[in-house]
């Protein structure tokens, strides 16, 4: 038996109806970012340069709505499901387009599925459609509905949907049958070779400077006075290549909005603020997490000798718990971010009420308890006040950190300063973000490193792949074939345990307790969340930043100028 969902508000034709005042039509948007997409092409982008273009050109079927983060209607504008969660029957919207015009309807939805889930494509989004190694079924049941079939249990299969993109069975399902999808839709492939269901579709792409986007006619939301969106013309990403060059135009007038701005740019644009006029919004704790982490994994043979014999005290939960002792997430907060940020007491942020434990206790420096962790566990100090471990090696070992993240340099150099004052001798070593990667995924040769973690949903599920010990994003000893210890074995039977269970209290309870065991073993330790910071040219309106990405376009449907603005019309 199947239970209705959800029945949104429609008009006509299926079109979507938003809520809010009418805005005004017309003007280009320009927005400068950090990174060039690396593709066009959802099955397989997965850095954020193309994510944040992408969402400009995409569509979903239920999607979180990046304010209340609660799960709404998208292309799907209803749906029933089993008592027990299993099956699921979404009804598409009828009488929509792609942006070339093409009907939409449910062999896209299903050929999208498909094509994510083939093994030879290599995307990145299937490991969310598969839970416990069997993959989400789906079926055409009519032109219009859709049934999904889950494996098993999930404990929130509506927001299994968002951001899974719907792509266009007539552009994408000869390259997928001849296994070339991955290939398909570069940067460089002409506007008229491309189609989505989003509010924009590609105009024009200028290498190494821009990509211009302009108005989908086609596009299946209209306002309250029955404007068809989106409100804009014509929507502009320059690339910035560093945040600093991206302030600078946001400065000079060049951009119109900017996101994820570092706590001391911020500054200088509060400075400008009052003969600009921007919007500068400091919208408070993020989902984003700045750590600490360890190389807890096998070395493959070769590795340099000096890490081989460090991972004798790294593999020690007393070492580790004195690290996180002695570090001072204040003067972090302080001195990195100007006040504009937190300090962690575990690996959720704050900024994400629902599910931070907030029964941990807060983060306390204490060189005293540091040390008291280290003696009762056989490590010593010589007359130099030089920490040994219990087999009298000298507890010595490098940190990496981005050398394009001066945020994360600056908290590195500041930790090897307070580890100094127990004795702890610590290299900070800077590495090109890739190369940075590369080691600690794949080669091994490192011992600690600084890196954020930003996560998609305030839900805890699409952070799988961090907390389980065969995740690619297990940082600290990723892809293990089963677990290195006793308490990743428990995290692993708890993750997956709040995977199917239905009860929001239950799978609270479930987390929380992931939460002191990552606190207590220190794998990572976690520092501080910076506060998300934007801007904007005063007459945007709309501008609604938000906690999860897309940060300040998550609503570009709806974000207009309003009359006499300033902006680029």
């Amino acid at each position: 038996m199947l239970a209705l969902v959800c029945t949104p508000h429609a008009v006509g034709d299926d079109r979507l109806l938003v809520s809010g005042p009418p805005g005004r039509s017309g003007g280009r948007l320009v927005s400068a970012q950090r990174t060039e997409p690396k593709t066009l092409n959802w099955a397989v982008a997965a850095d954020s340069g193309s994510r944040e273009v992408l969402q400009c050109l995409m569509a979903d079927l239920i999607h979180i709505n990046r304010q209340s983060l609660a799960v709404e209607p998208a292309l799907a504008k209803s749906w029933k499901v089993s008592r027990d969660g299993l099956h699921w029957e979404l009804e598409l919207r009828q009488g929509i387009k792609f942006s070339d015009g093409h009907p939409f309807d449910a062999d896209d939805v299903v050929f999208t599925f498909q094509a994510i889930l083939d093994e030879q494509v290599h995307s990145p989004q299937r490991a969310l459609l598969m839970l416990e190694d069997k993959p989400i079924g789906v079926r055409k049941l009519d032109p219009y509905r859709v049934a999904f079939d889950l494996p098993q249990p999930y404990s929130v299969p509506d927001r299994l949907f968002d951001g899974v993109f719907i792509l266009p069975r007539h552009k994408l399902e000869a390259a997928w049958k001849q296994g070339k999808l991955a290939g398909a839709w570069p940067l460089s492939a002409a506007p008229s070779d491309l189609a989505g269901l989003g509010p924009f579709r590609v105009k024009q792409y200028v290498a190494g400077q821009r990509i211009i986007l302009e108005r989908n006619p086609y596009y299946w939301k209209v306002d309250q006075a029955g404007t068809q969106l989106p409100y804009l013309t014509e929507l502009e990403f320059l690339f910035a290549g560093n945040e600093d060059n991206q302030v600078l135009r946001f400065q000079a007038g060049e951009s119109d909005i900017i996101n994820r701005v570092g706590a001391r740019n911020f500054a200088v644009l509060e400075k400008d603020r009052k003969r600009r006029g921007d919007d500068l919004v400091n919208a408070g704790g993020s989902l984003e997490y700045n750590f600490l982490f360890f190389n807890l994994a096998g070395l493959p043979p070769g590795t340099a000798p000096p890490i081989a014999a460090h991972q004798a005290f790294l593999r020690r939960k007393s070492f580790r718990q004195a690290v996180s002792a002695a570090i001072d997430r204040d003067a972090i907060v302080r001195l990195v971010y100007l006040g504009r940020a937190v300090p962690l007491a575990g690996p959720v942020p704050p900024g994400n009420k629902a599910w931070v434990n907030t029964a941990l206790p807060a983060p306390v420096r204490s060189l005293e308890r540091a040390r008291q962790v280290l003696a009762a566990d056989g490590f010593r100090w010589n007359r130099e006040g030089a920490l040994a471990d219990p087999e009298g090696r000298p507890v010595e070992f490098s940190i990496l950190t981005s050398n394009n993240n001066p945020e994360r340099l600056q908290m590195a150099t500041l930790i090897q300063d307070d580890l100094k004052q127990i004795g702890m001798r610590v290299n900070v070593v800077q590495l090109e973000f890739r190369s940075l990667l590369e080691r600690v995924q794949r080669t091994h040769e490192y011992e600690a490193c600084v890196l954020s973690l930003a996560s998609p949903d305030a839900d805890p599920n699409p952070d799988m792949a961090v907390w389980l010990s065969s995740g690619a994003n297990h940082l600290w000893n990723p892809e293990q074939k089963t677990p290195a210890t006793p308490w990743e074995a428990e995290i692993d039977g708890l993750m997956r345990r709040q995977m199917v269970t239905r009860s929001y209290a239950e799978r609270k309870a479930m987390f929380d307790r992931v939460q002191a065991i990552v606190v207590e073993y220190q794998p990572l330790v976690p520092l501080v969340s910076p506060n998300l910071l934007c801007g904007a040219k005063k007459d945007l309106a709309n501008f609604l930043p938000a906690l999860i990405e897309p940060y300040t376009l998550w609503n570009v449907e709806r974000l207009y100028w309003r009359e006499g603005a300033g902006g680029h019309n």
